[in-house]
């Protein structure tokens, strides 16, 4: 397996279907660092979303015997709409497993694809464990949100268009949930400028690949807690290919509170006037959190997504 050359296809494979997302300066991030402080905007990709971009190298790079079995996948909600606009794009069929207490908006996001939606259980996990035996049991090919080569040889992208929209990259941010995006953005920055420092963000409420790597196995809370980064929830699975590369290629880890979370939304919304989704609101946190370690110098925060349920966004205001 070879994740570098992954990313190098998918850059090909999905370039017609993905936006190269901007790279803005953030002047009040940046004063409070007395450096300078870029945002990878991947709220502006299509879907909303980081997670367009490998699905969407996912779904290019089945064989046609692989698509007349159809597809079956498991989400909350962002690694959904890229399957679905990937699938609808393709014209290919597929089944969308989600948990049944998913927030509607997310739900009626995808209806306007026209895949095919199911419903179990209450969390991301035991939705997840069902749809992969559903997909078993029907010899349908399983897509994983994080756990497969061509899913973060897509999200490496982010890396290429990094190096070529900034000459001079110091640190990056990035959320982490099950691993896909952190482990296709450090594996390509890593391989061109092997200095470039690599922080991993995550809620103290969903700390699992943080958990895991200290403890150098995969660990799996039994409990789950509520947290505004819901995008990132979950954990990861046993085996995950994530995981050895987060141990290798992640510099750091950085947790925050729900409270830093929510400041980091509404630092967002005051100052940029972006709406962002909980897993963003982490890195930007997570910087925060940091910030005078990083004094003057420059560094990348990966904007993830801005799929933000309405009811959230009104209660944290």
């Amino acid at each position: 397996m070879n994740i570098l050359n992954e990313i190098k296809v998918a850059e090909n494979r999905i370039r017609p279907y993905i936006l190269k997302t901007p790279l803005i300066l953030s002047n009040f991030l940046s004063k409070l660092n007395n450096g300078k402080v870029y945002l990878k905007l991947e709220s502006e990709q299509y879907t909303g979303s980081f997670k367009a971009r490998g699905a969407m190298n996912k779904i290019l790079s089945l064989s046609n015997e692989d698509k007349e079995k159809g597809i079956v996948t498991a989400s909350t909600g962002n690694h959904a709409q890229g399957i679905a606009r990937a699938l609808s794009i393709s014209g290919i069929g597929g089944t969308i497993f989600l948990p049944e207490n998913s927030d509607s908006s997310k739900i009626d996001a995808l209806k306007d694809y026209g895949t095919s939606l199911a419903f179990y259980g209450n969390d991301c996990l035991t939705t997840e464990l069902y749809a992969k035996q559903y997909a078993n049991e029907k010899d349908a090919i399983w897509i994983s949100p994080y756990n497969d080569p061509q899913i973060i040889g897509g999200q490496g992208t982010i890396g290429i268009e990094l190096v070529q929209q900034l000459d001079h990259i110091e640190h990056v941010f990035a959320t982490i949930g099950g691993g896909g995006l952190i482990s296709g953005i450090s594996t390509y920055l890593k391989s061109v400028k092997p200095d470039i420092n690599i922080i991993g963000c995550l809620p103290e409420n969903a700390p699992e690949m943080y958990l895991s790597v200290k403890a150098g196995k995969v660990i799996i809370l039994e409990e789950s807690k509520d947290t505004l980064s819901d995008g990132s929830a979950g954990g990861l699975e046993e085996g995950s290919i994530t995981f050895p590369i987060c141990q290798q290629l992640v510099d750091e880890y950085s947790l925050v509170t729900e409270e830093e979370i929510k400041g980091a939304i509404k630092i967002m919304i005051d100052n940029h006037h972006k709406i962002i989704e909980g897993a963003a609101g982490v890195s930007i946190a997570s910087f925060i959190k940091n910030r005078e370690k990083f004094d003057g110098m420059n560094v990348v925060i990966i904007i993830c997504g801005r799929n933000i349920a309405t009811d959230k966004l009104k209660a944290l205001l």
